[in-house]
């Protein structure tokens, strides 16, 4: 599982790592491998709506089990199964980049994070550097 401690780890880097490469203010949220929030923050002049982006991002990895990047190429191959799947949870699912899974040393998915404020790629890139800041495998 993700440790709160690890969840701000990772919520701190990304952020960090946004800033320091000239990104959009993001915001970060942490999910456990049941979708439920560990934590989130949104930086200083980010939008107000981006919790729910970075949570769609989150929430797509760990309930299909496939990150943004895998999500937004089976959209694009097969639009008709994640329109599905996403009617099934709600129309929570954002099928893009920087929505990450997070693996434990035994490959096994124990979260997700979303990442959301500049473009998909860089959110990804964001969220990538905090979860292997913390010890674990990011899958983007």
């Amino acid at each position: 599982m993700i440790s709160l401690d690890q969840a701000r780890g990772i919520i701190r880097t990304a952020m960090e790592t946004g800033e320091a490469a000239g990104m959009k203010p993001l915001s970060v949220v942490v999910l456990d491998a049941g979708g439920h929030v560990l934590a989130f923050e949104r930086s200083d002049g980010a939008a107000p709506g981006r919790f729910e982006i970075a949570m769609g991002k989150a929430y797509g990895s760990v309930m299909l089990g496939m990150a943004g990047t895998a999500q937004m190429a089976r959209a694009e191959a097969q639009a008709y199964f994640i329109a599905a799947a996403n009617g099934a949870y709600g129309g929570r699912l954002i099928p893009v980049p920087g929505g990450i899974l997070v693996r434990d040393a035994n490959g096994a998915v124990i979260g997700g994070v979303g990442v959301t404020g500049d473009t998909s790629d860089n959110d990804a890139i964001a969220g990538k550097a905090g979860i292997e800041a913390v010890g674990l495998t990011a899958e983007i």
